[in-house]
């Protein structure tokens, strides 16, 4: 099975150059409940093959603008494109692994990841082989036979990458995906996604509140403003792949990104206390 984890990984990485670029432009979104835009005017394109993170405040629209590019939530204006097709629509070209794992409890841990393939009519010896090779990028060949209930969170986790990795994306979407579990556990799934990503030069959107997560994992750091929900400022990441987490640039990085977001909570703060005042 090796060797087909490695056809796997160098198809996917020869098809980065050219398969897997996501724009998100003018998306706008509002909420007949909020007097405020979810979402307002935001332009980000992802490069195929790009690792994107965003963070920001509580309620700044990370997870309105990962559902849009997902196609399960319409802007209310602007559009989403994939290698410069319109998406209006969830499709296979965009797999998400949420922060619950929605794994179906009643199937073992391989017909959990083998269950898109089969809907989707993949021969029976093809879904064996994608199978196993998506459980072994995931560390858990192993673990195929076992039911839902007999995983660990992290395990769990794992089982709903190897669901989005087996049917070969181009664009793999993330929403706070680690948020649930542990520190420890937290730590070890970044170091094999960051594996994943450097194998298989998926195109990555990825959300989350964790700063220091962004950090690790990503090319960009997006930071969003809120109230409305806009991009407030961009951060590379200068910082080689595979990383070393407990690297001081990393640190420093980190520093940046976290100024800007208090920065960003105290704005909103003051301006909710003067309309407050002003009430």
């Amino acid at each position: 099975m090796g060797d087909k984890t490695m056809t796997l990984s160098q198809s996917n990485s020869a098809r980065r150059s050219s398969f897997g670029r996501l724009e998100l432009v003018n998306l706008s979104k509002s909420f007949t409940d909020s007097c405020f835009p979810a979402i307002d005017n935001i332009n980000l394109t992802c490069e195929a093959g790009e690792f994107v993170v965003v963070v920001g405040p509580s309620g700044c629209g990370k997870s309105t603008l990962l559902n849009i590019a997902a196609g399960l939530l319409a802007p209310s204006s602007g559009e989403v494109r994939l290698d410069g097709v319109r998406i209006t629509a969830p499709g296979p070209s965009r797999t998400i692994v949420f922060q619950e794992h929605g794994l179906f409890p009643w199937l073992t841990a391989y017909q959990n990841v083998e269950l898109g393939l089969k809907l989707k009519g993949i021969s029976k010896s093809e879904r064996q082989d994608r199978v196993q090779a998506a459980l072994k990028m995931v560390h858990l060949t192993s673990a195929g036979e076992k039911l839902i209930h007999q995983l660990s969170g992290g395990m769990r986790q794992r089982i709903s990458i190897a669901r989005a990795l087996v049917m070969d994306p181009p664009v793999l979407l993330m929403d706070e995906p680690f948020s649930a579990l542990d520190a420890h556990t937290r730590t070890l799934l970044h170091a094999e996604l960051q594996d994943i990503w450097c194998r298989t030069k998926k195109t990555v959107l990825f959300i989350t509140h964790s700063v220091g997560e962004a950090v690790r994992l990503a090319d960009r750091v997006i930071i969003l403003a809120s109230q409305p929900g806009r991009i407030r400022r961009e951060v590379r990441v200068p910082i080689a792949h595979p990383r070393d987490f407990d690297s001081p640039d990393i640190s420093e990085v980190v520093g940046v990104i976290r100024r800007e977001i208090e920065e960003e909570v105290n704005r909103v703060n003051a301006q909710m206390a003067q309309d407050a005042s002003a009430a």
